[in-house]
C-alpha cells in the first residue's frame, strides 16, 4: 500500500451511452472521392509550395505500393471524429495500407463508431458536470477485451478489432480496427496510461493495458524493419504517435533496418514540434529519404490525398 491517498474509482457515477449526447454520427462520414475526380483536381493545382508537396507525396506513396514497400498510417483521435476513416479503409481494401497505428483516443472513437454509430461529446459541458467519458459501455467493453488480450498474448489493436468483428458490431464497416482485423492488416494501439477516458473505468487493468500495448509497440517495430522505401503517414497526432514512431524506428534501425528511401509525412491542421522533428526531419537523413509536412483540415485534405494516390495508381 502506497503512502498517498488514491481516488476511489468504484464510486464514480457512470452513464449509459444512450443518455450521452454526441457530436459525430457515422451518417456524416466521408464517402471516398472518385480517384479520377481527385486526379483532375490535383492536375489543376499550381506547381508551387503545398500543391507541389502534395503531388510528391502522392507519387512516392504510389511508388512504394508498386514496389511492394510498406505504407504505414498513424492516426490521432480527431481523424476518426471528423469522419475520414472510409478513405483509409478504401486504401486497405485496395491493398495499399500495410499497417495502421493509432493512439488510445483514436481507438475509443473507432470502437464507439463501430458499436454505436456515434461518438465525441461536448467536453467543456461534460467536464463541468463531471460526466466526461463516463460511458459505461465503452469502458467495460474495451477494458474486458484488454484483459483477454493480455491473457491470450494479443496486442490491443488486434484484440479490439477481432472483438468488434466477433460481436457483429453494427457499424464495424466504418471501423479501422475491425477492417484491419478482417483484412489481416496489423493494427496497433499505443496507449499512455491516464490519457484516455477508459482509464478511469473501475474495471481498468493497467497491467493488462500495458502488456498489450507494449506488444503492439513490438509489432510496429517489426513493421518498420522494412523501412527502406516505405512511406509513413502521421495524421493528427501531435505527441504520442511521433514519440512512439521515433522509438520503434530506433529499434528497427538497431536490428539492421535501412532507412534509405524512407518517406515520412506529417499531415495536420497545425504543425507541431514533435511531428516535425520526430517524423519529418530526424528519420529522413539517409540517401533518398524525404520528409514532408502537409497542413490542412483532415476532413478536406485526407479524402483528396487518399483519392489522389488511387488516381496515380490507376
Amino acid at each position: 500500500m502506497g503512502r498517498y491517498r488514491e481516488a476511489d474509482l468504484t464510486r464514480l457515477r457512470r452513464l449509459s451511452a444512450a443518455d450521452r449526447p454526441t457530436k459525430v454520427s457515422v451518417a456524416e462520414f466521408a464517402r471516398p472521392l472518385e480517384p479520377a475526380a481527385a486526379a483532375a483536381l490535383i492536375r489543376s493545382l499550381p506547381d508551387q509550395l503545398a500543391a507541389r508537396t502534395l503531388r510528391e507525396v502522392i507519387a512516392r506513396t504510389a511508388a512504394a505500393h508498386r514496389t511492394g514497400r510498406p505504407v504505414v498510417v498513424m492516426v490521432g483521435g480527431h481523424v476518426i471524429k471528423v469522419g475520414v476513416s472510409p478513405c483509409f479503409i478504401e486504401w486497405m481494401e485496395r491493398g495499399l495500407v500495410t499497417h495502421v497505428a493509432m493512439n488510445g483516443a483514436a481507438a475509443i472513437h473507432d470502437v464507439e463508431i463501430a458499436r454505436m454509430g456515434r461518438t465525441s461529446e461536448d467536453v467543456e459541458a461534460h467536464l463541468q458536470a463531471g460526466t466526461f467519458g463516463m460511458v459505461d459501455e465503452t469502458g467495460s467493453f474495451m477494458n474486458e477485451v484488454a484483459r483477454v488480450a493480455a491473457r491470450a498474448g494479443l496486442g490491443l489493436g488486434e484484440a479490439w478489432g477481432r472483438s468488434l468483428e466477433d460481436e457483429g458490431s453494427p457499424h464495424r464497416d466504418h471501423s479501422l480496427l475491425a477492417r484491419a482485423w478482417r483484412r489481416g492488416i496489423p493494427a496497433t494501439v499505443h496507449v499512455a496510461l491516464g490519457t484516455d477516458t477508459i482509464h478511469y473505468d473501475p474495471a481498468c487493468d493497467g497491467g493488462a493495458l500495458g502488456e498489450a500495448t507494449l506488444r503492439d509497440f513490438r509489432v510496429l517495430a517489426a513493421t518498420l524493419a522494412e523501412a527502406r522505401g516505405a512511406v509513413v503517414f502521421n495524421v493528427g497526432s501531435a505527441v504520442l504517435m511521433p514519440e512512439v514512431f521515433l522509438k520503434a524506428l530506433t529499434v528497427a534501425r538497431n536490428l539492421g533496418a535501412s532507412l534509405e528511401g524512407l518517406t515520412t509525412v506529417n499531415l495536420d491542421q497545425i504543425q507541431h514540434y514533435r511531428p516535425r522533428v520526430n517524423v519529418v526531419e530526424r528519420p529522413t537523413l539517409a540517401p533518398g529519404a524525404r520528409g514532408y509536412s502537409l497542413t490542412g483540415h483532415h476532413e478536406m485534405l485526407v479524402p483528396l490525398l487518399c483519392a489522389g494516390v488511387l488516381g496515380e495508381l490507376a
